[in-house]
């Protein structure tokens, strides 16, 4: 029969590779069970979840978060959380990200979340541990990049006495950020490009960072 031998392969017709569409599917079938105070993502080839950060956790993101609402109103962007950001048959939660204000054609077909695409700028803060530190400092940077997201700032209270390390120009086939900038807590670090271009991290934020996250 060979119009048999013509017809699509699953792999074919799929831009995923089968592990990919595997994780995607049980992804989907966790989130539904997942115990309040809970969060899953697919990083890299993994799902991996995570508890809701402790209260300096959320603190430091929060007020990050009321920073970016008053530096961003009248624009055409605003800072969210708690939002799915996919890319590919990869999921993400970033702490704090900006997007357009104004996102339909940005949100998933499913409904799931927005498109990395549509992301100009990402924010984590970094909980204890070695898992999550390196989660933030490793796993998600690569993610981040891969997906070209353009700014990746990591607010990290246990690298050394304290860091921001703000990341830019991505190159998602590497899956590195070509341009890094670290400075320690105290010291103002300034967004160079995008919406968020002349936001100023600073003690007013980082601040918050210092205890236990």
């Amino acid at each position: 029969m060979t119009a048999l031998a013509n017809e699509p392969t699953p792999e074919a017709t799929s831009p995923y590779s089968e592990l990919d569409e595997a994780l995607w599917l049980a992804w989907q079938a966790a989130v539904e069970k997942l115990p309040e105070g809970f969060r899953a993502e697919i990083i890299e080839e993994s799902i991996e979840v995570s508890p809701t950060g402790r209260y300096s956790h959320g603190r430091t993101a929060n007020d990050l978060r009321d920073g970016l609402v008053l530096f961003l109103a009248g624009s055409e962007y605003v800072a969210r959380q708690d939002m799915n950001v996919i890319h590919g048959r990869k999921v993400l939660i970033p702490d704090v990200f900006i997007a357009p204000r104004d996102t339909p054609e940005h949100v998933t077909e499913d409904g799931i979340g927005i498109r990395a695409s549509a992301v100009e700028m990402v924010v984590e803060v970094a909980s204890p541990g070695r898992t999550s530190v390196s989660r933030d400092r490793v796993r998600k940077r690569r993610a981040y990049a891969r997906a070209g997201i353009p700014i990746y700032v990591l607010i990290d209270d246990h690298d050394e006495r304290g860091m921001v390390t703000l990341l830019t120009s991505p190159d998602p086939e590497q899956a590195v950020y070509d341009d890094e900038v670290r400075v320690p807590y105290g010291t103002t670090v300034t967004v160079p490009e995008g919406p968020a271009k002349g936001f100023a991290i600073d003690e007013s934020i980082t601040g918050a960072a210092r205890g236990t996250s």
